[in-house]
């Protein structure tokens, strides 16, 4: 379950949508909150991982890691 505020604006663009095309507005709430998860989890994530850089490795190690030097 979830309750959120809108702005009454946004509450009035919603239900219009809703009366339009006889969906509820849940569905469009849900409709949106998906379409933009994946994105918001991908933000989250880079910036965590931009707070522990990893290593980074020049061509010539990793080439003789590889076992791939001339």
């Amino acid at each position: 379950m979830l309750a959120i505020r809108l702005a009454p604006d946004i509450e009035r663009r919603l239900e219009l949508l809703a009366k339009k095309t006889g969906r509820t507005k849940t569905f469009y709430a849900r409709e949106a909150i998906l379409a933009h998860l994946e994105d918001l989890e991908d933000v989250y994530l880079a910036s965590e991982r931009l707070k522990r850089p990893a290593k980074s490795y020049t061509a010539e190690e990793v080439k003789h890691e590889l076992g791939l030097h001339d």
